[in-house]
Parts: structure tokens; sequence; C-alpha cells
């Protein structure tokens, strides 16, 4: 048992975050262009993809690999994609090294944490639930709960927030891309970013109050705060 004093609420991003579920979003996606006849897509590629919602990720799967269909197709597309990932959603993903311990030594410290994501909430929960990670967590916000806001927006975090009835500035957001930063920054939260995630630009560009590199590392950062 830690004895140090934490931050009065902790909320996580998943994908890239918790959660290795480019795999499966990669296989997901392939899926979808093989239907349309498009070329497959490497994991590299989705990879940078990864992070501002499922209607992006389809859409810049498209771009990828051809002309950008009609706004109706593409929507349609956009819901065959869900529909069939949410099938698959954890087919291939795992969870980081050291998840699972960090995460039952701040509930152990009776720290309340929450999702924001912009991953829908249906697969979120599902993920949750496979790993046996729901019960960690007393606030979920998927990226589909507020309709038209996702991160960076800050009403998508300060939701979580009200959930947990926790103030900003008593709070602490994980991440790992810069939706994830610039809505704790847009939120007056402390951030920390995991630089072992899906980041498009170097961690160190992205502002963040905290950088670490293993998520063993986040219980002495957390205590510091």
């Amino acid at each position: 048992m830690y004895t140090q004093l934490f931050p009065k609420a902790v909320v996580f991003d998943l994908d890239g975050t918790l959660i290795h579920s480019a795999p499966d979003l990669h296989a997901a996606l392939n899926r979808l262009m093989a239907m349309e006849e498009r070329r497959s897509l490497e994991i590299s590629e989705v990879i940078r993809m990864i992070g501002d919602g499922v209607p992006k990720l389809v859409e810049r799967g498209y771009r990828a690999t051809g002309e950008l269909p009609e706004r109706a197709e593409l929507d349609d597309m956009t819901r065959r994609f869900v529909a069939d990932y949410e099938n698959h959603a954890t087919d291939l993903t795992t969870l980081f090294p050291n998840v699972a311990e960090t995460l039952k030594v701040l509930t152990e410290n009776q720290v309340p944490m929450g999702i924001c994501t912009n991953k829908p909430q249906a697969a979120s929960l599902k993920v949750l639930n496979h790993f046996g990670l729901s019960s960690f967590f007393q606030a979920v916000v998927g990226g589909d709960q507020l309709p038209g806001v996702r991160k960076p927006n800050p009403r998508h975090l300060m939701a979580a927030l009200d959930i947990l009835n926790v103030a900003p500035k008593d709070a602490v957001m994980i991440g790992d891309s810069p939706n994830d930063i610039d809505v704790a920054i847009n939120a007056g939260v402390t951030s920390v970013a995991v630089s072992f995630g899906y980041c498009r630009i170097p961690v160190t560009e992205m502002g963040a109050t905290h950088i670490i590199d293993d998520f063993a590392d986040l219980i002495g950062v957390l205590s510091s705060i």
C-alpha cells in the first residue's frame, strides 16, 4: 500500500494509453477497405490515423487509399466500421505493461478514476469488461456520448470530472496524443503524457506537465503532484 497523497481524481485516455488497440483497428479498417476493393493499409499507417474518433479514422483510411466518397456514403461506411469493430474490439488488443497493476494501486488508495476517450462508448465498455478493468472506473465518457463534442473540447473531459464530482484543479489527465494534452490544458487540468502510445508528434512537443516512459512510473509522478 502506498501512503503518498494522490490527486483527487485521475482520468485516462484509452487507445494508446491503457490499451494497444491498433491491431484491431487496423484489421477492421482493412476489412472495410477490402469491401470497397481498395488496397490494404499497413499498421504503421493506421497508427498515425488513431486518436480523433472513428469518423476521422475512416475518413483517413479512404484518403490514404483513393478518392474520398460523398459525405452520406462516408457516414454509412463509418457506421459499418463501428458495427464490425465492436464485434472484434478485443481479438488482438492488449493492455500496455503495468496498466492493471497501476490501476489496482490507485484503487487501493481510493483514487476516483475515469475514462475520457474519443472511442465509441460501446467499444470502450467492451474492452474494459474484457480486461476486467470496468470496476476501476467510476466514469466512462466515450466519443459519441456528447453530440458534436470530442477531445480536445474541454466539455468532454469536464463531463467525466462532473461524474467524479472533482474540480479541474484537483484532477490529472493521462494520455498519449495532443488531443489528450490539449483537452487537459483547455480544461485547466494537470496532464501526464505517455511516450509509448500513438502520438504523431514528439511527445516532448505536446506541452504535457509530466511525461512517463512506462506505466509503472505513474504512481511516483501522481504522488508528487
